[in-house]
């Protein structure tokens, strides 16, 4: 087996991971320096980040070939979390819950839409559709819990559902499709 080196850079980062993990564990704040610390990505960064691979898993889950699906050889190699050391049904688990925590980040106060405005939190709107994203994603998560290809079909029509309204208000549409580039407020 080949050996990996991991750089000096690499070893301080994991280091300073390490250690605000700890001290996180402890019940303190980590630390948080520099401009725009408290929240870095922008709304449309952490949903294509999170949000979007997660809830292609959940719909992924839905095909009826979802439970033929084989593993990769290597699945620590895995770029497929369908088909990675945490695939199958667990993938489906895993990735309803980062949709249920990643409804914490959208409401990360300071966060910043594309066009840098800030992302609408003291509209009541916006904080019930987060909030029907949240129960779409606990939804999906009691689904693939059962295994029960009925239920992830329901819960992923839920979470298309709760995408679509946020989207329909919120997310970007160009000019010349009737909206604004970059928007994130109505």
């Amino acid at each position: 087996m080949p050996r990996r080196f991991v750089s000096g850079a690499a070893a301080l980062l994991m280091f300073t991971v390490i250690a605000e993990t700890s001290a996180c564990s402890r019940g303190a704040a980590p630390a948080v320096t520099g401009e725009g610390a408290q929240s870095p990505a922008t709304l449309a960064q952490v949903m294509r980040g999170i949000l979007f691979p997660n809830s292609n898993v959940i719909f992924a889950a839905q095909h009826d070939e979802f439970a033929q699906v084989k593993p990769d050889a290597d699945t620590s190699l895995s770029t497929d979390p369908i088909k990675g050391v945490y695939g199958g049904w667990e993938a489906v688990e895993n990735s309803s819950l980062a949709i249920v925590e990643a409804t914490q980040l959208i409401t990360v106060p300071g966060r910043k839409c594309l066009n840098g405005r800030p992302v609408p939190l003291q509209d009541p709107e916006f904080i019930k559709f987060v909030a029907d994203l949240r129960s779409a994603g606990l939804l999906a998560y009691k689904a693939a819990q059962s295994k029960d290809q009925d239920q992830i079909l329901d819960a992923a029509e839920k979470l298309g559902v709760a995408c679509s309204h946020c989207h329909t208000a919120y997310r970007e549409k160009p000019p010349e499709k009737g909206g604004e580039a970059n928007r994130c407020t109505k």
